[in-house]
């Protein structure tokens, strides 16, 4: 059986979070789609779980679904105003306005 989760795959996902421009958001299943992997949000947030270990990446550009922020990750919101995304409340972003539309 292949693991679901490898060095190839994690380096993946972490190229198309790398492409996401300042002052705008990817999804994570914004990101599962573009590596082919439609079903996978969970599994690329588990990859950006770990990104630390693999170099430095802009993951405070992705949030999920409906623009919400990582739970319990303060600086997330603070890293994203300062590159110029406006939030909608304390833990949302305006996906409309900001959405990366690669």
């Amino acid at each position: 059986m292949k693991k679901v989760l490898d060095e190839d795959l994690i380096y993946e996902i972490l190229s198309v979070v790398e492409e996401i421009p300042e002052g705008k958001v990817a999804t994570y299943g914004q990101i599962a789609r573009l590596i082919g992997r439609e079903k996978n949000a969970r599994l690329v947030g588990k990859v950006l779980s770990m990104a630390q270990y693999y170099g430095e990446y802009p993951c405070h550009r992705v949030v999920n679904h409906s623009g919400r922020l990582a739970p319990g990750w303060r600086e997330q919101g603070l890293l994203l105003q300062e590159e110029g995304v406006a939030l909608k409340d304390a833990d949302h972003v305006d996906l409309k306005n900001y959405q990366w539309d690669w």
